[in-house]
């Protein structure tokens, strides 16, 4: 059986935190067990703002095109910049809303980059964003070996951010890192209730378990923006945020 607790007292996450060390002193404090093939999912702002990805916007000067998005879509130029910077193609546009290739190869609206629960430094000049990790996939492994140093178990860990979907309104959880866990399971070959052999289907599990966790997490206060899960259906093993990716030319939506 699946389940997903929320781990409580995340305190708010600065620059050059400890992202495991803060998790493992939650855990230890919730009296959670942690055990083999345990999964951990994070939230992509918390390891975005350990990583330092906050960005002043007062500090952003916007290109040429930039402008010309800006125009297009009304949105801060500065901000198109930074989407600019984090994208390796502009897809669709229209009024309030930009789509994008992200550098990391998914794509989403305004390259993941956020302005909600982003503080500043105080300074009525400063208007800070959120862009996502630099490499989410690396980030996920780096925590996922910090946490199996301390729990002596192995682990997996993803960590996820909202999306939406070209086909269906509003935003789910989605796995933009992965790292001990698989991100697709190939069921192909495998028969079903009536002994039939599946042919084509394949389960974006990581997608899965994070659209459960998101739930958990919450989508505005995020409040607990780290969530245990266990009892996950498919063994762990190696896994990237490659796996979810749909090659351009299979893309019908492009």
């Amino acid at each position: 059986m699946l389940t997903l607790t929320p781990i409580p007292g995340i305190p708010l996450i600065e620059p050059g935190d400890d992202l495991p060390e803060i998790i493992v002193k939650a855990v230890t404090q919730a009296d959670i067990s942690v055990q083999q093939g345990d999964i951990f999912i994070l939230a992509q702002k918390i390891v975005s703002k350990a990583e330092g990805r906050m960005v002043n916007l007062a500090d952003v000067h916007p290109s040429p095109k930039a402008f010309d998005l800006a125009r297009q879509t009304g949105k801060d130029p500065r901000l198109i910049e930074l989407i600019l910077v984090e994208s390796h193609e502009v897809l669709r546009t229209r009024p309030g809303t930009i789509i994008v290739e992200h550098r990391l190869g998914f794509v989403c609206a305004n390259a993941g980059i956020d302005h909600s629960n982003v503080a500043g430094l105080g300074n009525t000049h400063e208007e800070y964003v959120l862009l996502l990790p630099e490499n989410p996939d690396a980030s996920a492994d780096a925590i996922r070996r910090a946490l199996e140093r301390s729990f002596g178990v192995s682990l997996g860990t993803m960590i996820i951010d909202s999306h939406g979907r070209a086909w269906r309104l509003g935003t789910v959880g989605v796995a933009i890192g992965i790292s001990g866990m698989p991100g697709l399971v190939d069921l192909r070959g495998t028969p079903d209730l009536f002994d039939y052999r599946l042919r084509i289907t394949t389960v974006g599990a990581a997608d899965e378990l994070a659209a459960a966790a998101s739930l958990v997490m919450g989508q505005a206060a995020e409040g607990t923006p780290v969530v245990h899960a266990r009892g996950f259906p498919y063994p762990l093993r190696p896994g990237s945020l490659s796996e979810l990716i749909r090659p351009k030319e299979q893309d019908m939506f492009r």
